[in-house]
């Protein structure tokens, strides 16, 4: 019989190497989540430095508030006209409520695209680092003086 497992022991060769083989799995595992995280720090450190981006969150959030706000006005007033008058009042007040939608949209898109962006430019310096890792920037060669002689003769 094989010697029993006493306090976690391994009761075999093929138990530690399979031990040893899990515990190079984890560490590469660590390796390659350490590589992401510094990846996303650096996505994370430029997001911010995208400028004015808040100036144009802010108007945009104003240009919907007012959108809403004055829609609720415009529903307000259409109940307190006559029926026949009422419509326009509504259509008007409708196409508000379009603009206010619009209006975060745009500024849903706007961030979306900035993070696109980015992510692009990340995947691109990424490339980039690969492709140079195993060449130097500086170019070989050798270099010569070379004279040009202008014969000025008369014929």
């Amino acid at each position: 019989m094989p010697p029993a497992d006493v306090l976690g022991q391994p009761t075999s060769v093929d138990d530690e190497e399979a031990i040893a083989q899990e515990q190079a799995d984890i560490e590469e595992t660590k390796s390659k989540l350490a590589e992401v995280d510094a990846a996303i720090d650096k996505i994370d450190e430029a997001l911010p430095t995208v400028r004015d981006l808040d100036a144009s969150d802010k108007e945009m959030d104003e240009l919907a508030d007012l959108a809403k706000n004055t829609f609720t006005d415009l529903i307000d007033l259409s109940m307190n006209v006559e029926p026949r008058f009422s419509g326009p009042i509504l259509q008007s007040a409708s196409m508000l409520l379009g603009h206010a939608i619009t209006a975060r949209m745009a500024k849903m898109d706007k961030k979306l695209k900035m993070v696109d962006l980015q992510l692009k430019k990340a995947r691109l310096d990424q490339q980039a680092e690969k492709n140079n890792a195993g060449q130097s920037t500086a170019i070989e060669g050798k270099g010569m003086v070379v004279k040009k002689l202008i014969n000025n003769t008369k014929t």
